[in-house]
């Protein structure tokens, strides 16, 4: 416990849980997308359970540094391009998420189901066990990235597993509160599913050794959600004007 004393130690920390937070947004995204197709009593047992899930697959991927860095070797070519295990794990979570994403703004757009009782209901529910293997595998995929990032910031394991601890306990206070939120403006949700194709096409990029700056990625993020943010509010203001006979 030596780093209790270091106040390098306590300023990684901290700079770590931040950084944590913002690389677990993607991971709060999906989660939500993932869940929505649960019934609606099981949402925030999965939400929770992806959460500890995503922690879990962090800090089992710190104690196996080695094997981590081990990803970043040369492991096969194809046309004149090296990919490492990094590559190809990066490579697959981009499509999956891709595909993802493009169904259900699909599902989204274009009306698959019928109107019962003045209501759409879904035609199918998957179960607890599907959404969770899917959270779990995109888990691994988000938390590389993490992992290689807190890897370069702090020297000391301790510093790193408490800085995933923290910043998990802090998404799952506030995951649910940003679900809801989406949940109930439909143009939000559509913003987070374009949100996932951006960082699905960040994954491909990278695994070709294309590499987007993620400042570039979370900036476009921030001002898209910033403007649609006021166009929420002028929507609610707009709506809260109308007089009853307009309503």
């Amino acid at each position: 416990m030596e780093w209790l004393s270091d106040p390098n130690a306590w300023l990684s920390l901290v700079t770590l849980t931040a950084l944590e937070i913002v690389l677990g947004i993607d991971n709060i995204i999906f989660i939500g997308l993932a869940v929505n197709g649960l019934p609606a009593r099981q949402r925030h047992k999965a939400r929770i359970a992806g959460l500890w899930l995503a922690m879990l697959t962090r800090i089992a991927l710190l104690l196996s540094l080695n094997w981590v860095v081990s990803l970043t070797a040369p492991l096969l070519t194809l046309f004149e391009h090296s990919f490492s295990g990094r590559d190809l794990v990066l490579l697959a979570g981009g499509l999956f998420l891709l595909a993802k994403s493009t169904h259900e703004i699909h599902a989204m757009t274009v009306p698959t189901t019928k109107e019962t009782d003045g209501s759409q209901k879904s035609v199918t529910r998957r179960g607890m066990a599907a959404v969770l293997l899917q959270i779990a595998v995109l888990d691994l995929v988000f938390s590389l990235d993490s992992v290689i990032t807190a890897v370069g910031m702090a020297e000391h394991l301790e510093v790193m597993v408490l800085a995933v601890l923290i910043s998990v306990v802090i998404m799952m206070v506030c995951a649910r509160a940003i679900n809801e939120f989406v949940d109930r403006h439909p143009s939000l949700k559509l913003l987070a599913l374009s949100f996932l194709i951006l960082i699905a096409v960040a994954l491909v990029a990278d695994a070709f050794s294309f590499h987007i700056p993620k400042a570039y990625i979370y900036f476009a993020m921030a001002f898209s959600l910033v403007v649609e943010l006021l166009n929420v509010a002028r929507s609610g203001r707009t709506e809260a004007e109308r007089t009853p006979e307009q309503k």
